[in-house]
């Protein structure tokens, strides 16, 4: 599983073979119910029980403002924060020529639908600082100037190579608020 190391991964072995055949039960019924019930939100693409999810339905949320995340981790870290009040759409990864993602492998038609719909005046690019995230953010910029919306990307508060889900609360919120409009 990824995150996890080898030592993580020897103990959640012992645990689950130390456990009870009904509690191996209930937690193998818990994975499939997940597996059954969350799906991606139809509007921005985060994982959700309910469609569209809570996000979207939002009423007090600034829908002409939409941050771009990589994954729902990445919207996770965000909302942690307490200090964005807009939208969200999740492409579901980052341009990674290296890896074979290019940009048809990405949300990036179902994001531009959504600001050609006309009510999005902000789009706000929050990737982590990486070879890829600095690839998609050049390529979603040459898609979405010509569109007329402000593009802005959250300032480097975080470490070259970090991943946003391990940074911070405050490192996040300053790097919001140093956001800066794209070239």
């Amino acid at each position: 599983m990824p995150g996890i190391g080898p030592k993580s991964a020897q103990r959640l072995a012992f645990y689950v073979l130390s456990i009870q055949k009904n509690e191996a039960e209930v937690l193998s019924r818990s994975i499939l119910e997940a597996k059954e019930q969350i799906k991606n939100c139809s509007i921005c693409f985060n994982l959700t029980d309910c469609d569209p999810c809570l996000i979207c339905k939002d009423e007090r949320r600034d829908q002409t403002l939409i941050c771009v995340v990589a994954e729902p981790k990445d919207l996770i870290a965000v909302e942690k924060t307490k200090e964005y009040r807009g939208g969200y759409h999740v492409l579901g990864g980052l341009i990674s020529p290296l890896d074979g993602i290019g940009p048809e492998n990405l949300r990036i038609k179902e994001l531009l639908r959504r600001i050609a719909k006309g009510n999005v005046t902000e789009v706000v690019m929050a990737f982590s600082p990486s070879a890829e995230g600095e690839a998609t953010v050049i390529y979603l910029s040459r898609l979405l100037k010509p569109l007329g919306v402000k593009l802005t990307r959250i300032a480097y508060g975080l470490p070259v190579g970090a991943d946003m889900d391990f940074a911070d609360e405050a490192t996040l919120t300053k790097a919001f608020e140093g956001r800066r409009e794209v070239a």
